[in-house]
């Protein structure tokens, strides 16, 4: 599961900077999320009061994308956060994260998952991932590559979505992008 927040702080010269909100939820060896901290690639929170508190909150209830719309909040700080909890758990702990921050709802457009624990599965990503889909919709294909990259899935992921991933970098706008999507994949009814 995944989430954006605003944080307004800066990591890396031309890098979003990258945090996870982790609930211990999940089965350690098969977190995405502490291997990215052990990596340096993001900054992990167990406290939620000194995670970032308010901006994009990417959630896969929320009917809004995650875009082109968004870049120019994203290019003066934001940083995107992912939730790490149970996909079992997801309605509680977005409901426990609305009440004790003020984020604005965000969703991804849809790509197909290539971690072991969800291979082929339609949004059902790892943050890992879902990093990576955030970051490419905004034009950060190389930081999206540098995040997946400790991962075993890496190459799998970005060879069963390169068409909507590189469709879904050139949309115009979040309008654009929304309707993109449906070109790979069925629309729900």
């Amino acid at each position: 599961m995944f989430m954006m927040i605003y944080s307004g702080e800066v990591n890396e010269v031309g890098k979003i900077p990258l945090h996870v909100i982790h609930l211990n939820q999940d089965d350690p060896k098969k977190c995405t999320s502490r291997k990215m901290h052990r990596y340096g690639l993001i900054k992990l929170h167990t406290d939620i009061r000194k995670s970032p508190r308010t901006g994009f909150l990417l959630d896969p209830l929320a009917g809004v994308l995650l875009g082109p719309d968004d870049k120019s909040r994203i290019v003066k700080g934001t940083s995107i956060v992912g939730l790490d909890c149970s996909w079992k758990q997801i309605d509680d702990s977005i409901s426990y994260l609305s009440r004790k921050t003020r984020l604005e709802g965000r969703t991804l457009p849809v790509v197909l998952a290539a971690n072991p624990v969800s291979w082929g599965k339609p949004g059902r990503l790892s943050n890992a991932e879902a990093f990576a889909v955030s970051l490419i919709v905004l034009g950060e294909w190389e930081q999206a590559r540098e995040i997946l990259g400790p991962f075993k899935f890496s190459d799998e992921f970005f060879r069963l979505n390169y068409e909507p991933l590189e469709a879904y970098s050139q949309a115009k706008d979040n309008l654009e992008l929304a309707e993109i999507q449906w070109e790979f994949f069925d629309k729900p009814d």
